[in-house]
């Protein structure tokens, strides 16, 4: 079995501003975990949002914990809130807007995992 805690994982802040925890990453936690995505926690506060940016050949299921948010996925825009799940194909610009007065929380599951040369800020 394998379990990592929560307050184990480093924040930061990622390419995109958002504040991150990579919560399990195969590529950077064992390498006898079986998967093929990784999954990390991200918060935006409020009146923030992230940078546009792109993953290249990973797409993103952004799944939303807390919070209200506007997702933007290329030319489409959605407000998204608790337990609202949208994908983000391959290639696609995307970013995410906190429009409550707390902070947007959410998880962030990349197939296949996330790696730092797939992900590339745009305007």
């Amino acid at each position: 079995m394998f379990v990592k805690r929560f307050d184990d994982c480093e924040e930061i802040i990622a390419i995109d501003n958002t504040i991150l925890r990579e919560i399990l990453n195969p590529r950077h936690d064992r390498a006898d975990l079986h998967l093929e995505y990784s999954i990390a926690h991200a918060i935006v506060r409020s009146g923030d949002s992230s940078s546009p940016h792109v993953l290249r050949t990973s797409s993103e299921v952004y799944y939303i914990l807390e919070g209200t948010g506007v997702m933007h996925v290329d030319e489409e825009s959605v407000e998204v809130g608790p337990l609202d799940t949208v994908y983000v194909p391959p290639s696609a610009r995307q970013y995410i807007e906190n429009i409550g007065n707390e902070d947007l929380k959410f998880l962030c599951i990349v197939y296949p995992s996330w790696r730092a040369d797939d992900e590339e800020l745009v305007d």
